[in-house]
Formats: structure tokens, sequence, C-alpha cells
């Protein structure tokens, strides 16, 4: 059979970007969360909870797709990175349950919202770490023996993926407070403007760490950044101008651009953490063709995600345009 497109490469590509939807659509409600606990008052919290009741289960779409689309396109991954990572994968999921289950039956109890409030809060919590553990797990490389994982079941937890971890909740915590920002007024607000600079600088402290720390742990990134090709500096360049941009906007009490910034700061670390590994999807020895289903499969399951991603991004344009503008309390 002909093969006029690298059908590898276009995966990559949807498999990138309905993780970086993810990441960027949901992070800003489970930063809710996270930031949860810490709000003004009650009645600040059931405006944090109000401003991503309508939205939140549209955002986890991308995960939900990313994860079976990656089954699909790259089965390999799923034979070396689940049994490495297990733990950490049930523990992301038990977070988002706990935190899909909050949002039904906080509003509905009386003497036990206690139990709901904890639960949105700490399964954000959870989730969040879990993720960005996972993803210093990545970043630190699997081991494997003729395409089956050999380590532990613990060899994900280490000083670095706990470090990626709290750095990815603080993440998510800024994205939620400059989401606040935008979507409400008055004290909330302000208690949101208050706090976005701390955070930001704790995301920016936490992002140089793991940069100084990053090259022990793989060399290869290492050698990529320093003997690579010179334009990779770009991306931490405007991940930098994004935070100026942010820590602008919040002083001259601006409310959509801090999200935008915010959003952007993400953007471009990603696709530095996209450039750092490139091709290799289970590092450190497989790369994306190593680990690519038939050219026969990607094609059939391409043809359904080119009619599937559209759907599902003019569904959450819709929904964001009905739900758009200031959340005020007493709104469900």
């Amino acid at each position: 059979m002909d093969q006029p497109f690298d059908l590898v490469v276009i995966w990559a590509g949807i498999i990138g970007f309905t993780i970086m939807m993810y990441v960027l659509m949901d992070g800003f409600d489970l930063g809710q969360g996270i930031l949860y606990p810490f709000a003004p008052d009650d009645h600040a919290r059931d405006i944090m909870m109000n401003s991503v009741a309508p939205i939140w289960d549209g955002n986890e779409t991308w995960l939900v797709l990313g994860g079976t689309g990656l089954l699909a396109a790259f089965p390999l991954v799923y034979s070396v990175l689940l049994p490495a990572l297990y733990i950490g994968v049930f523990l992301m999921l038990a977070g988002l349950i706990f935190r899909g289950v909050a949002f039904e039956f906080r509003f509905k109890a009386n003497s036990t919202r206690y139990i709901w409030d904890w639960a949105f809060a700490g399964g954000s919590f959870v989730a969040a770490f879990a993720q960005g553990a996972v993803v210093g797990a990545y970043v630190q490389g699997f081991e494997t023996n003729n395409l089956v994982y050999v380590g532990g079941a613990f060899d994900w937890l280490t000083p670095f993926s706990v470090v990626t971890g709290f750095g990815l909740v603080a993440g998510y915590a800024l994205l939620g407070s400059t989401w606040l920002i935008m979507k409400t007024e008055g004290e909330l607000q302000q208690w949101a403007y208050k706090i976005t600079p701390i955070l930001l600088i704790i995301v920016l402290t936490v992002f140089a760490l793991i940069s100084v720390y990053t090259p022990f742990v793989d060399h290869d990134v290492l050698n990529r950044w320093f003997n690579g090709v010179s334009i990779i500096w770009l991306l931490p360049i405007l991940a930098l101008l994004c935070a100026l941009w942010l820590f602008r906007a919040v002083k001259k009490q601006q409310e959509g651009q801090p999200f935008v910034a915010s959003m952007g700061l993400f953007l471009f670390t990603y696709l530095g953490l996209l450039a750092s590994k490139w091709p290799y999807i289970v590092p450190p020895n497989y790369t994306l063709w190593d680990a690519a289903s038939a050219y026969e499969s990607q094609l059939f399951l391409l043809l359904g995600a080119l009619f599937v991603i559209p759907i599902i991004i003019s569904y959450l344009a819709w929904s964001y345009w009905v739900f758009r503008g200031k959340v005020k309390g007493g709104y469900h």
C-alpha cells in the first residue's frame, strides 16, 4: 500500500494537540479546586465552583480523546507506560472522580457539604500532582527490555517527579487565579489579583529548578539544548515574555489578559518539553515510529479523528459562548 503521508507524525501532532488542550482547559478548573481551601469565604467558594460547573466535563473530553488516540495509534506506549505508571494514573483518575462527584453533590448537601468541599479540593490537588509526577517520570525515562517495562511499581516516584508534581499544582493554581480574575468581580476578583503574582513567582521558581535539575536526569536533554539547534531557545524566551506580560497585566488590573498570558506561559513550556524529548515517545529508547500501530490502522482512525475533533471544538466553543461573562453569586 502506498504511503503518501507519514501518519506517525500526523498522529503525534494530534496527540500532542489533545494533551495541550487538556492541560490548558482542564488546568484552570483543577486550579479552582487547588485554590478552594484558601478562598475568602463560603460564598466565594460557591462562585468558584459555579464558574467552571457548566464546562468542566467538556474540558475533560480532551483527556478521553488523547487517551484513546494514544492507545490506538501508539500501542507500545500503553504496554510500557501503564505498567510503569499504574499507581500514578490511578491516583489521577481517583482525584478526577472525587472532584466530579463533588460538583454533583455539593449544592444538594446540607450537613455533609464540608465532605464535598474536601472532595473537590483534595481530588483537584491529587489529580494535578499525579499529572505532574507522570510528566516527571516521562522526562526521566523508563527501564525496558524487549519492549517490556522491567522497573518497579514506584520507580516513577522520585525527587524529580515530586518537584514536577508540585510544579504542576502551582501552575494549575495560577491558571485558576487568572480565570477568576476574568470571570468574577468584587472581593473575589481582588483576592485573585492579590494571589496571582505570588503564584507566578512560585511557578517560575519551580520551572527554573526543573530546568536546572533536568540535565542531571536526562543527558540527552542537555545535549539538545546546548549542542542542538539554537532556535529551541526561542521557547523559554517566549515563556518568560508571557510571564512578564502576566505580571504587568495584573499590576494594571486588566481582566482578560492575565488568563491569556498564563495560557501562553503553559503553551511555550509544553512545547519546550516536546522539543526536549522529540522523537522519543517512550524514553530513552523508543521513538514514535517504534511505538506506532500499522499504517492502515492509523489511517482508519485518522478519518474518525478528523470528524470528531471539529465537533468537540465546536461544542466547547458554543458552551463557552453561552456561559460567557461574569459569574455572580446564586447562579447555578
